[in-house]
């Protein structure tokens, strides 16, 4: 008889743990709960107000009432890299991600249910606003961050061409393409007690054409570039050649200048020298007459000349005699 009391107190006892294990629920920070009564929400949403803290202990209706838990804490979005076309007709690849939280959980446990579908909806209600969005704007709004921000330019290389290396104005900027993004996208997943928070770029990729076409316009500024150089090298080129062949017959007409002083001078010396030497005396004199007379036979004379003179001739005075010395 013992036993079976001892038996049916254990049974009571874990009938009762039972049951108040079932009209029991614990809440943690960081998620919100709502209770359904055979699938249907029932009363408000527990620890939902940021205002209130409702973590701890909480009760329901053992058995017909079951415990749905909601993620609190901000989540994230991160959606696959898709090509889409600039309004320039230019194909990147756009990656972004988001930041969204669970507004209404009511909401979006009766149209939603789960994370993984709220996430392929964000997918498709993100992925066709950033197409949009990317669809209505040239390549350079969707690299450029920001309209205020102006790309460092080398004015030496750009030699005061202001359209060479410098990039087209902007109007927005990807910043301003962002949070167009996020307006357009927030009020659409609303419906769904979704609250979207923030929208980024992640990553924007050229496609193979329009590296080409970077590539190619890189090529052709830096082309403009190696051309301007080169034009100022030849002109600077063309002006240290003229100044050298200035200077090269300034050069050459100071030293012909005084090559001919120099000679004159010489000449001059040397003249008066034979005139001291040779009229010293008549004989010197008479000396210096007869060696200039040969110098000139042997300058005008050769084996097959043939002259005609007169017989009283003074070139030729010495082929007739030489008169003895008195």
């Amino acid at each position: 008889m013992k036993h079976i009391l001892s038996a049916l107190i254990a049974l009571g006892l874990f009938v009762a743990l039972i049951v108040f294990a079932s009209c029991t629920y614990t809440v943690d920070e960081t998620e919100q709960v709502f209770i359904t009564e055979f699938g249907k929400v029932v009363g408000e949403p527990v620890n939902a107000d940021p205002a209130r803290n409702e973590a701890g202990l909480h009760f329901k209706k053992p058995f017909v009432q079951d415990v749905n838990r909601i993620e609190k804490r901000i989540l994230a979005w991160d959606g696959p890299a898709t090509e889409m076309p600039t309004r320039d007709k230019l194909y990147i690849s756009v990656d972004n991600f988001a930041r969204w939280r669970i507004a209404d959980p009511r909401k979006y446990f009766e149209q939603l249910r789960d994370e993984r579908t709220a996430l392929s909806r964000l997918d498709d209600i993100i992925g066709s606003e950033t197409r949009s969005i990317i669809a209505g704007h040239d390549l350079i709004e969707v690299i450029r961050s920001e309209k205020d921000r102006i790309p460092a330019r080398d004015e030496s290389l750009a030699g005061g061409n202001p359209n060479l290396g410098a990039l087209p104005a902007i109007r927005y900027g990807r910043s301003v393409l962002s949070q167009q993004i996020l307006d357009a996208a927030a009020p659409k997943v609303r419906s769904w007690g979704i609250e979207l928070i923030d929208v980024r770029f992640k990553r924007i990729n050229y496609k193979s054409g329009v590296i080409e076409k970077i590539y190619t316009r890189m090529a052709s500024e830096r082309q403009q570039i190696a051309n301007r150089f080169r034009s100022e090298g030849e002109g600077e080129a063309a002006k240290i050649i003229g100044r050298k062949e200035r200077d090269l017959l300034s050069i050459q007409s100071e030293a012909y200048r005084k090559e001919q002083e120099i000679k004159g001078k010489a000449d001059a010396e040397a003249t008066g020298i034979y005139a001291a030497a040779y009229s010293s005396s008549p004989g010197a004199a008479d000396f210096y007459q007869f060696v200039k007379t040969l110098e000139t036979y042997e300058r005008s004379l050769s084996k097959d000349t043939t002259v005609v003179f007169t017989t009283n001739s003074e070139l030729f005075h010495l082929l007739k005699q030489i008169e003895p010395a008195k």
